[in-house]
């Protein structure tokens, strides 16, 4: 009895190691290819690597060839260097044999719902890159936009900040700023100096130019070389015949030059017996 329960054991025994040989002889070439695989995508990560190193050199050298603002070249080599990532990823994840169909699904609908979730931010996004790649201005120069103006202190990739003459802070989203209207008042180095002047109609018109002209060449922060000087009347008002004066002068003395010129005006036309009218009214009583 003992006999026959030793050879039925040796019997079971052997389908055992009959069926882990069948097993073995299935899984081996299944890991071997997937071995073979493994190392395919590892030469391909090492590969890719080295190429996405290149990739990025080159567009840095380009931005800076381009001149392009460091803030944004920066952000968009990060962002390259991302999607490149991501790229060789799915190809490794492809040669070992792993489905990305839905992996890649997933991503794409939350990325949507990302970008839904974030259009102002990404409207911003957008127009700081498009800022800091035309280059509408830069930091230091003094703009006119969306109903502010100021010194541009700092431009970032969602939001620009300027500094008012009255020392205060303004935040402009780049998505807004981006699609208006943007007046550059320190792009050139010359500026006009634009006065309208107001003298009665009584007041002799030749003799009103004379001074303005002398005032014009007279100053010291005046441009006279190349530049035209602009005494000319205007427009008649109700109340004054309006004179158009214009001068030009270097864009940091605009300010200072023009409170120089409206003061020397006023201190001439007194001198010379000018009029300078306001409006005012006359109100006539009527007693019956």
């Amino acid at each position: 009895m003992n006999g026959f329960n030793l050879l039925a054991n040796e019997a079971n025994f052997a389908a055992e190691v009959s069926k882990l040989d069948k097993v073995w002889d299935a899984f081996w070439p299944v890991a071997l290819n997937f071995l073979k695989s493994l190392a395919i995508a590892l030469i391909i990560f090492l590969v890719g690597k080295k190429i996405i190193k290149w990739v990025l050199k080159l567009i840095k050298k380009a931005f800076a060839h381009a001149g392009v603002e460091e803030g944004v070249s920066g952000f968009v080599g990060s962002l390259v260097k991302v999607i490149l990532y991501l790229v060789l990823v799915m190809m490794m994840a492809n040669i070992v044999g792993i489905e990305t169909t839905s992996v890649m699904a997933i991503v794409g609908s939350a990325g949507l719902t990302v970008g839904l979730a974030l259009q102002g931010s990404l409207s911003n996004f957008a127009g700081g890159v498009l800022i800091l790649v035309l280059k509408p201005f830069s930091v230091g120069d003094y703009i006119v936009a969306q109903g502010c103006e100021g010194t541009v202190q700092k431009i970032d990739i969602f939001y620009t900040k300027l500094l008012t003459t009255d020392n205060r802070a303004i935040v402009l989203p780049n998505g807004t700023l981006s699609n208006g209207n943007i007046i550059n008042v320190s792009r050139e180095e010359d500026r006009r100096v634009d006065l309208v002047v107001p003298i009665g109609y009584n007041d002799d018109i030749r003799e009103v130019k004379r001074i303005l002209e002398s005032i014009a060449r007279t100053h010291i922060d005046t441009i006279l070389q190349d530049k035209d000087i602009t005494v000319a009347v205007g427009n008649f008002g109700s109340d004054a015949i309006e004179i158009n004066f214009r001068v030009w002068v270097k864009k940091d003395n605009y300010w200072l030059v023009r409170g120089e010129l409206l003061e020397e005006i006023k201190d001439a036309f007194d001198a010379n017996n000018i009029s300078i009218p306001y409006s005012q009214m006359d109100v006539h009583i009527k007693q019956n």
